[in-house]
Order: structure tokens, then sequence, then C-alpha cells
């Protein structure tokens, strides 16, 4: 699972590079989250504008990656695709989540 991260301010913001987080990657996914989550920043924005589809594995993997964040870290999603948006749209876990669009302005990265 290659997953791509930089600190901005408070913020580590993480890219998922690759099309679908499902039952064959969702460990490695939920590991490599886990590893990534240890660095500096109360708040983790994870870029899904890659992810073209996200199982019901894929998405346990998500949630429990906002459970390991605990109470005083945020965890955000930004650039849903349709297909993965209207999975936590079924699941009723856009209103769990904080979604965005796209990447806000002050964390894309410059040039």
């Amino acid at each position: 699972m290659n997953l791509y991260a930089r600190e901005l301010a408070d913020t580590l913001v993480v890219e998922v590079g690759a099309d679908r987080i499902d039952a064959a990657c969702a460990i490695q996914f939920k590991d490599a989250m886990r590893e990534l989550a240890g660095r500096a920043g109360t708040r983790v924005l994870i870029d899904m504008s890659r992810v073209r589809f996200l199982d019901s594995s894929g998405l346990g993997a998500v949630v429990a990656v906002m459970k390991l964040l605990g109470p005083d870290r945020r965890l955000e999603l930004a650039g849903l695709t349709p297909a993965v948006d209207k999975v936590f749209r079924l699941t009723r876990m856009d209103s769990v989540f904080l979604i965005h669009p796209d990447l806000p302005a002050g964390l894309r990265e410059a040039g």
C-alpha cells in the first residue's frame, strides 16, 4: 500500500497512492496509517482522490484509523471519487467524517 505523507502546520496530509482499499490491502493500509499516525499533528487528512474502489474492509480500515487517533486528533477525508463517496453516504459514515471535496487550498503541495 503506497501512502505518501507530509506535514503542514498541525496537519498530517496522507495521499493514498492506490486505486483500491479492499479486503486484499485493508490490513496493509491500517498498518501503514498506524505508523504514520505516530507523527506530530492534531489533524490527519487522507487524500483519497486516487481511490476508485472501497469495500467494507476498506471502510472498516478507515474507521479503525479514526479510532486509533483517539478523541484528541481528527481524521478528515478529501477527494472522494463518486463510487467511494457513495459507500460513505450509504453507510452514513459521511456524518461521522468531515469530508472535503478536494484538498483544502492551504494543504495542497506547492509548485
